[in-house]
Parts: C-alpha cells; sequence; structure tokens
C-alpha cells in the first residue's frame, strides 16, 4: 500500500506519492519570479507618476488624463499579480495560514481554484478596459492627426519645436485598431462569462451530488 495512518493520524505517503505530491515546491521559484515582477511595476508606478508631477505644467488635460489610466492599468495589474502570487500559492503549493490575521484579504478566505479563475477573468477585462479606454481617448482626435511612421507624421513631428506638442505631433492609433481592440475586449467578455457559467454548473452538479 501507498499510503498508510499511523497512531498519530496522519496519513503517511510512500516514497513515489510523496515525491509527486513534493513536486507542487517546483511552482515557488515562479511564485518568487511574479514578485520581483512586482518590484519592476511599482518602479514603472513610480517612474509615471513622476512624469506626471514634474510635467503637470505643460501637460494638456488629455496627457494627464491619460497619464492617470496609465498609473490605473499598472495597480490592475499589480493586484492581478498579487491575486496569482497569494491564490495561487495557497491553492496549489502550500497553506500560507493567515486564519484570524487582521490584514488576511476577504476574497483569500473562500479561495480555491474555480474561484481564483474567475477573479482573474474579472481583473483581466478590467486591465482590458483600461486598455479601451485609453483607446477611445486617443481616437477622438483620429481625424486631425496623421499615422506614425508615415511620411506625414515624420513631418508633423518634425514640424513640432515645443516637446509638449511633440506628443501630440501624430498618432498610433487607427480606426482597425479600434475595431479589433473592442472585439478582443468583448471576447475576453464572453470568456469571463462562459467561465462563471462553467463553474455554476458544476457547483450546482457537486451540490446535486452531495444531497443523493
Amino acid at each position: 500500500m501507498s499510503q498508510t495512518v499511523p497512531a498519530g493520524g496522519k496519513p503517511k505517503l510512500g516514497p513515489l506519492p510523496n515525491l509527486i505530491f513534493a513536486s507542487r515546491w517546483l511552482q515557488l521559484p515562479l511564485y518568487l519570479g511574479l514578485i520581483v515582477a512586482q518590484c519592476v511595476y511599482v518602479f514603472l508606478f513610480l517612474k509615471e507618476l513622476t512624469h506626471l508631477v514634474m510635467d503637470a505644467n505643460t501637460l494638456t488635460e488629455q496627457g494627464i488624463m491619460l497619464l492617470v489610466l496609465g498609473l490605473i492599468d499598472v495597480v490592475m495589474i499589480s493586484n492581478l499579480l498579487v491575486m496569482v502570487i497569494v491564490g495561487g500559492y495557497e491553492t496549489f503549493v502550500s497553506r500560507l495560514n493567515l486564519q484570524g490575521h487582521p490584514d488576511q484579504p476577504e476574497w483569500l478566505s473562500h479561495v480555491n481554484a474555480s474561484v481564483l479563475k474567475v477573479k482573474l477573468a474579472m481583473a483581466i477585462i478590467g486591465i482590458s478596459s483600461i486598455h479601451l479606454l485609453k483607446t477611445f481617448i486617443e481616437a477622438g482626435v483620429l481625424g486631425g492627426m496623421p499615422l506614425c511612421g508615415t511620411e506625414a507624421g515624420l513631418a508633423a513631428m518634425q514640424a513640432m519645436t515645443d516637446l509638449a506638442a511633440k506628443s501630440k505631433g501624430c498618432t498610433t492609433v487607427t480606426e482597425a485598431g479600434v475595431m479589433w481592440q473592442t472585439i478582443i475586449h468583448m471576447a475576453f467578455i464572453v470568456s469571463a462569462i462562459g467561465i462563471a457559467w462553467t463553474d455554476k454548473l458544476m457547483s450546482q452538479s457537486v451540490a446535486l451530488a452531495k444531497k443523493h
């Protein structure tokens, strides 16, 4: 037999099951790497915040709005990293034993693979929404700007002498790009709805099985 129950009441795994179960610790470097990525995003946030504060007098309202949306985007991605790091480690590697801790996240008390999957899908939709809003703001002036990289765009950039004005000399947003970004965002929403619906059906199946 590969599993025995000693007097203490805890099951003792055989060598092969113990090796397979211990392999979950191979994920630890992955979560540590995500913590490093979190530090990079903190640096990026501070860099963008410094840019916003230092150039506040020269930026237009649209430019300030885009920078603020960029900061919100960094925060939402950081939140996504926290959910993956904390929730993933708790679900797939080892317990954090945070029960009763005053700083325990509310969502962590009932996290499992299905809940984590739905929350990650919702977080991705939120990030996509910020990107789409930034695109819509930039697309509001599509008619008056040449496309960056084209001859007209290069000419417009060279004609600008003011550094703040140069950021408005051309645009990287195209109508086709806006359309495809909107389609991709809708695909994210449909996927999240499908994940949530599947999770609901599975929960109902488990509940029915327990009744019988």
